[in-house]
């Protein structure tokens, strides 16, 4: 019944299953394990443990590293205990995320065989302690994406779901990197912000359709409402992960989502939103930073018209003959004053939750289109506005 509410509050699922709610754990070498993610558990959807090294290179690094004063999990059969580490998990209520060092792509897939798909597997291309990164993991990836390709795909061979952590700013440009892992099968992006704010969040949102994972810092519900509205799906918590904190952003999130109907509603195209405020945005009658975009995407005036009016035919959405346009695919965001949207709310019953939450299914048919149209997508990654976006 939990996880039925949880569903329909957030409408989250990561390797078939619900997600609790779109808080995380991130993984910290030698900490996150399956006992430090289990007493978490009340407050968290998705646990990412480790990071684990996987094969000799990677274990020979994470020796040199502990050292050096690091922590490590260190262990001799990788396979064993990370088994051990999702069967202690097993009914805990979170989704399962091992995050894996490996030197070739068949390192992670030997994991895979054996682990089938009982967990994610996030590729580890954020650790930048030299011997990591010479043992070919961690960052090394960020500047040799052809093998980070490589290994996303083996994984998929494997049929199991793939995350990809980043450390944001390294690669010369983050929103290719992005395209990149998505056109390898990766079905995860898990950046690490590091002085970064929401916009490489928003760069990533509009350059692919993966589900999106804010990291660093986000221990404030003003920080976390920041990474939701420019195109994160989850945030999650390393070192700022104490019960505490997890509660209140927990509670938070879902009192914002009971009022609002949408937890990671975009801000409006005026206002600095990425592609999904499309769902908010009126026809292209004025000047306004809709035609901009629209060149951006390559997408013409009419194809847009065209689409907005097929994807709401039949839904709560398509009637609004009160509004400015005639319809509810027009109308903006419920943050924005409108008496003409609400009269025609209140006149067909539709709630301004049920309506936000109207607009979310229309966002995700609008990202399906846009990412769907060619074998290269188009993005705003080809001629970027001047803020980056």
């Amino acid at each position: 019944m939990e996880m039925m509410r949880s569903f329909e509050r957030y409408n989250l699922l990561l390797n078939g299953q619900v997600v609790r709610t779109p808080l995380a754990l991130s993984a910290m070498a030698g900490i996150v394990d399956a006992d430090y993610a289990l007493a978490r558990a009340s407050h968290v959807g998705v646990a990412f443990l480790g990071g684990f090294s996987i094969d000799a290179p990677t274990m020979e690094a994470s020796r040199a590293m502990e050292r050096s004063g690091r922590r490590e999990f260190l262990f001799g059969d990788p396979v064993e205990e990370l088994a051990g580490q999702v069967q202690r998990l097993e009914g805990s209520g979170l989704v399962v995320g091992l995050n894996l060092r490996g030197s070739s792509p068949e390192s992670f897939a030997a994991i895979a065989s054996h682990l089938g798909d009982q967990a994610i597997y996030e590729i580890d291309a954020h650790c930048r302690q030299e011997p990591m990164v010479e043992a070919r993991s961690g960052e090394y990836l960020l500047s040799h994406t052809d093998l980070l390709a490589e290994e996303i795909r083996a994984l998929k061979r494997e049929d199991v779901s793939v995350s990809v952590k980043i450390r944001a700013g390294v690669s010369p440009d983050d929103r290719l990197l992005a395209r990149k892992i998505w056109k390898a099968g990766a079905d995860i992006i898990h950046v690490d912000l590091m002085d970064y704010d929401y916009q490489k969040v928003r760069q990533m949102r509009n350059s692919c359709p993966l589900v999106l994972i804010a990291n660093n810092s986000m221990n404030t519900f003003d920080r976390v409402r920041d990474m939701f509205s420019h195109g994160a799906d989850l945030v999650s918590l390393a070192r700022n992960a104490d019960v505490r904190t997890l509660a209140g952003l927990d509670a938070a999130i879902e009192r914002l989502t009971d009022e609002q109907g949408w937890y990671n509603a975009p801000k409006q195209l005026c206002r600095g939103g990425d592609i999904r405020a499309l769902t908010f945005c009126c026809m292209p009658v004025k000047n306004c930073p809709l035609l901009p975009m629209l060149d951006r995407l390559g997408l013409s005036r009419e194809e847009y018209l065209s689409f907005k009016q097929k994807a709401v035919a039949g839904t709560p959405l398509e009637p609004g003959a009160q509004t400015c346009f005639g319809s509810l695919a027009w109308c903006c965001k419920v943050s924005s004053p409108c008496m003409f949207r609400d009269m025609t709310l209140a006149q067909s019953g539709l709630s301004r939750q049920e309506y936000m939450r109207q607009k979310k299914q229309l966002a995700d048919k609008i990202i399906q289109h846009l990412f769907s149209r060619d074998a290269e997508p188009h993005t705003c990654t080809t001629r970027p506005a001047r803020d980056g976006s």
